[in-house]
């Protein structure tokens, strides 16, 4: 490798290491907070972050970026009635959520905080089992080349902890450069 090499890698690995370099999908970039973990991309997963439990939580945390296609995901209120179908009260009630919709650099996004016992994960036989104690931060960023969905899932301490992090996240998205 030629010296020259070496320093472009050197500067990449520390523009990754304090978060100067953004993540993207469908002409959108954003920032995600230092102290989250990039795990990488998957099928309809433009990124996952791993996030570090808060000191007594268990279980997992977890915020994904997806992204389906231009004009696919369906329409923006399915999905947070769907997010929001996914929570129920410690009686079985359906759990109440906080909708809120406003603009971020220029970007129409509806948000949802909704917490209670999570039925969005499913158990061995596809059936959902459900958790209680999390909370969810939502939001979709509606864009020209595609929507953007971010899911923010785990525990009530952990998510709370992070709800900071989360909106500086969802703050950092823009067209991309």
């Amino acid at each position: 490798m030629t010296a020259s090499t070496k320093l472009r890698v050197a500067m990449v690995e520390l523009w990754l290491a304090v978060g100067l370099v953004a993540d993207s999908v469908a002409g959108l970039q954003w920032t995600a907070p230092r102290e989250w973990t990039n795990v990488g991309t998957a099928p309809m997963r433009a990124a996952t972050y791993k996030v570090p439990l808060a000191a007594g939580d268990h279980g997992t945390a977890e915020c994904v970026v997806y992204f389906f296609g231009k004009g696919q995901g369906g329409p923006i209120d399915a999905n947070i009635e769907r997010w929001r179908g996914q929570f129920r009260t410690s009686s079985g009630k359906p759990a109440v959520a906080a909708i809120r919709k406003r603009v971020v650099h220029g970007l129409p996004v509806t948000a949802i905080d909704v917490s209670g016992e999570y039925t969005g994960m499913s158990g061995p036989v596809g059936e959902p089992s459900a958790v209680a104690g999390y909370r969810l931060l939502g939001a979709i960023v509606e864009n020209p080349g595609g929507n953007v969905f971010l899911k923010f899932t785990g525990p009530l301490r952990t998510v709370t902890a992070n709800q900071a992090a989360f909106e500086k996240l969802l703050a950092s998205f823009e067209e991309q450069r």
